[in-house]
């Protein structure tokens, strides 16, 4: 029932239950993300939402992050590039990551 919305993704890294992956937004949804990764079958990682079972060592937070993000300006229309880097909390669980 909701509205139509895309998302493409690639699959950068794998690990052996969780995968590491880029996405491109081409709608812009609440719970957009989230919602196509459950979907799919790559529920976000310490989603208690739309995270499917949870595992004993998942963390109390999302594993999501926008490293990347390009916009339009919403008064001036310029494109804002803004990048931000991946949290040090974020590393532990990549290190059964195989990089393909």
């Amino acid at each position: 029932g909701g509205r139509p919305s895309r998302t493409e993704f690639e699959v950068l890294a794998r690990g052996q239950e969780t995968a590491r992956l880029g996405l491109s937004l081409l709608t812009g949804r609440t719970h957009q993300i989230r919602v196509h990764l459950a979907h799919i079958g790559y529920p976000v990682v310490g989603d208690p939402v739309y995270g499917g079972r949870p595992r004993p060592d998942d963390p109390d937070y999302q594993l999501l992050h926008a490293v990347r993000l390009t916009l339009k300006h919403p008064v001036t229309g310029e494109e804002l590039n803004i990048s931000s880097p991946l949290p040090e909390r974020f590393l532990p669980f990549m290190e059964e990551e195989v990089l393909l």
